[in-house]
Parts: C-alpha cells; structure tokens; sequence
C-alpha cells in the first residue's frame, strides 16, 4: 500500500491529469473494464484511454487476449478474474489450473498482473469451489515462479453482518477458511463495495449523504472510530470480520466500488459524479480503523447496455463507447 503522502499526491495527480509527475510504485485508484456494451473502443484505444486519464490498474473479468495483448508493456497494474463458471474443473484437477495459468499469465508476461481474483461474488453450492481453487491457481503460479501474483476472491458485502463496523463477522460459512488461506499466503480481499446498494435496500435508515460521502460530520460513532461515510463502514466491517476469522492481518482491496447514473432510485449523473470524485478524493487517507491509501477499483469503464439484470446495471460507466465520458470527473 501507498503511503498516505504519496496517496495524497496521486489523488492530487488525478485531479489535475498530471501523473507522469508521480514517482512510479504509487497506486491507488483503478477502474474495472466491462466489455458488455455495444460499440466499445478496440482494446488498444481503451488502455490508451486510461493512460490518457492517468489511470494506472485495472481489472478485467476473464482472460481477454485482446485486452491482455493491448495491457503488455503498458505498465497498468491489473486484476484478473477466473471467471466462476470455471472454478469447478479448476478446483478438481491442479492440471487445469496449470493450464490457465500458462495460457493466460505465462503466456502475457508483458502484463503487469498484481491479483487473480478466483470467482467474483460466487453464491450457492459453487462456493465450495472457491477455496480448493485458489489453492491450485497459487501452487500453479508458485511452480510457474509467479508467486508474487496474489490470488484471492472477490466477494460482495452480503458475506458479511453486523453494526456497527467494530461488530462484524462473516455470516457465510465458508469465508473462515478463505480468509485464513489469505493470511497464510500474504494476500488481500477483494471485496466490492457498494453504499449505492446500501443505501436503495434501506432508504428508511440511511441517509444519502452518508452514502455519497456528503455528510457534513459524524454519522455512526464506534467506539474511538467516528463515520462520516457508509463506504469507510462497509469497509471497516469487512475488517473487523477478517479479525474475528483469525485473520486479522489481511489487507483489503476494494476491487469495485461505483454509483450508476441512471437507470433506478438515486440513479443521476449528479449522484454518479459525486459519488465517484468523492471516492477518488478519499480512498487515500484510508478508514477510520485501518489509516493508509486503500487500492480501489471503481466499476467500470463504459455504460455496457448488454448487462444483464436491473436498469441500473447497465449505467455504471464513467464513459461512453465513442470515449466521451457520461459526466465530467476530474482524473
């Protein structure tokens, strides 16, 4: 992780759009790259696109060899996820696993890969999967000599509960053994944060301005820890329920995190752009429980008008397929 200065500095850096002033090694704000949009850019013009806008990670949802090939050279950090309808063959057979890693990292060593999420949001019987997954894809990339390739899950708030934040815990079952896994191999939890989802499932409770990090003080007071925002809340309750796993050293990586800007309730270009700056302004000074820039990923690139699911879904992008962005942020 950053140091808060240098975070402060990148932060600075994605206001004014001058990056290549920042010491290389300083990283903080991603975007996730959705591909299921009609008319999107080639992948070439994409990387270009975040390079122009000093976005410097990334995160891709399967092995895309366009975006991969596009990625070589370009020095943009990237998440890569096994996509979840793969982890049962990877999960059964170490083979497969060694075969994707050589077909998708061995096979891309221009890339400069920092995690491989196995699975994103698995539910149901699938999560028996994710463990024995992860654990071939690390032996795979070990015996690749790939080891300082992380790999971990992405996982959405719902596996957690309890309040305030000092009171969480996992409430699936099998995010013990994941998160001890985690700790045995140095890696972080990617976890996808979402105070929009929050906040239009309990309207009664929760205020806007909590969600959009407009609050003008204290919201929920915990102990020694006062919450101005619901993403710091969300966060550090993902924190406090790795530390009642035993796992209390594991860091957190916000692998998505974003506000649509139409679509559904509190769905605006307004909310979406302050939501958005607003994150971008404060994921470097940390939480109140763990102080220190937070490597976040903000979902996503484009509008993809082929996502399946609610309206809303398809209105998260920052931009529009011919590159021109859907509000005004300040990079």
């Amino acid at each position: 992780m950053a140091k808060q200065g240098a975070a402060s500095m990148l932060a600075l850096a994605l206001l004014l759009g001058t990056f290549a002033a920042i010491p290389t090694g300083v990283q903080s704000i991603g975007v996730c790259y959705g591909v299921n949009g009609n008319g999107l850019p080639s992948a070439g013009d994409v990387v270009q696109l975040y390079q122009s806008k000093g976005i410097n990670l990334m995160r891709i949802y399967f092995p895309d060899s366009n975006a991969l090939q596009a990625l070589s050279g370009s020095n943009i950090g990237v998440i890569m996820d096994v996509p979840n309808d793969k982890l049962g063959s990877i999960a059964s057979d170490p083979n497969a696993a060694a075969g994707w890693v050589r077909d998708n990292v061995q096979a891309f060593s221009g890339v400069s890969f920092r995690y491989i999420a196995v699975g994103n949001e698995v539910a149901g019987g699938d999560t028996a999967n994710i463990l024995p997954a992860m654990r071939n894809i690390n032996d795979a990339l070990n015996n690749a000599g790939l080891g300082s390739i992380k790999v971990s899950t992405a996982v959405q708030s719902g596996v957690t509960q309890g309040f305030p934040p000092s009171q969480g815990s996992f409430s699936a079952g099998h995010m013990g053994p994941i998160a001890q896994f985690l700790q045995s191999t140095g890696a972080p939890l990617l976890a996808n944060v979402y105070p929009y989802f929050s906040y239009v499932g309990n309207q009664a409770q929760i205020d806007i301005n909590y969600a959009l990090f407009t609050s003008p003080g204290t919201v929920v007071q915990d102990g020694g820890n006062a919450y101005q925002n619901l993403f710091d809340a969300l966060v550090d309750t993902f924190y406090s329920a790795l530390e009642n796993a035993g796992a209390g050293s594991v860091g957190i990586v916000v692998s998505e995190s974003g506000w649509p800007s139409a679509g559904g309730d509190a769905a605006s270009t307004d909310n979406a752009r302050t939501y958005n700056q607003n994150l971008i302004n404060h994921v470097g000074q940390g939480t109140p429980k763990r102080p220190g820039a937070i490597e976040t990923y903000i979902f996503a690139m484009f509008n993809e008008d082929q996502k399946p699911g609610a309206e809303t879904e398809k209105h998260f992008g920052l931009f529009n397929p011919d590159k021109s962005p859907v509000y005004d942020i300040n990079f």
